[in-house]
């Protein structure tokens, strides 16, 4: 049983949510138990605060001094006041490199900048494994609150500090190709997937952790005192960081073996699973 924990931090997608991305009744009403006990919840993802807004109106975060992580890490402020506690960006020349390097693939980067998500082409598709055609950035947009913008030539138009540059594309072409992508980067940005059909570059040594560390220290919350839910490649260093690290029963292998705790699944309330057996005393 864990004790004196201050702070959960949330994966969103494979976590939080479940395969329809939407938050279970027994997993939101556990969490907010455990805000009305003092519990600051952390929702730490690749999305964009846009991304992000619907989830903390579920959770309520903004009654309860609520956090968003956007961008794996790229900046952290406070959901109610909007007040940064952390934030780090490409500089603009980075962000134009990485995006004329991707022209020589088979894949649509997108970038976002006020209301809109711009990519190159609206109508890109990758095929799921049930051979449906899916309009990713369709649903990237949609499920962001971001209206969808095409030009041309992003590395052209692209003229402010980019906090991520997300690559879509098909799983097994990413997977042929990623280090191709990354290369010219190394020891410049930091670059990952953040699901099968998502391979993103944010800047370098920006991950959920260092995010947090600044974050939790104007909160005043110790490292001691952090539990966290994750299932994928960037959620690994905010599971091995925390005092207690739990992992989705849907987890990589990769995260399950850094865990303290595996639970069940993003579809069967894993999260409320894992609470009650380990901090039973929020749930009171």
């Amino acid at each position: 049983m864990a004790r004196g924990i201050k702070a959960i931090l949330l994966d969103i997608d494979g976590t939080l949510t479940n395969d329809q991305k939407v938050i279970t009744p027994r997993t939101r009403e556990a969490l907010l138990k455990c805000q009305e006990k003092g519990v600051v919840l952390v929702l730490a993802s690749g999305r964009t605060a846009n991304g992000l807004s619907g989830y903390a109106r579920d959770l309520d975060l903004a009654h309860h001094g609520g956090v968003l992580v956007c961008y794996n890490g790229a900046k952290s402020l406070n959901c109610e006041t909007g007040q940064v506690y952390f934030e780090q960006s490409m500089t603009v020349e980075q962000g134009k490199r990485v995006l004329e390097h991707m022209k020589k693939f088979d894949v649509a980067p997108v970038i976002d900048h006020g209301e809109y998500m711009y990519v190159n082409d609206c109508f890109f598709t990758i095929t799921r494994p049930d051979g449906s055609t899916w309009y990713i950035l369709e649903y990237e947009a949609h499920s962001n609150n971001y209206k969808l913008c095409e030009k041309h030539d992003l590395a052209a138009y692209a003229d402010w500090r980019i906090n991520k540059i997300l690559n879509a594309g098909q799983p097994e072409y990413l997977q042929e190709h990623w280090q191709e992508m990354a290369a010219p980067f190394e020891g410049e940005l930091s670059s990952m997937f953040t699901a099968p059909h998502y391979f993103e570059f944010t800047p370098l040594g920006v991950d959920k952790v260092r995010a947090l560390k600044d974050t939790f220290e104007v909160l005043g919350i110790d490292q001691s005192e952090v539990m966290s839910f994750g299932d994928a490649q960037n959620d690994l260093t905010m599971i091995k960081w925390a005092q207690v690290g739990v992992a989705m029963g849907n987890a990589v292998d990769e995260v399950k073996a850094e865990a303290d705790y595996v639970t069940g699944d993003n579809n069967s309330d894993g999260i409320a699973d894992a609470l009650e057996a380990l901090v039973p005393q929020l749930l009171a």
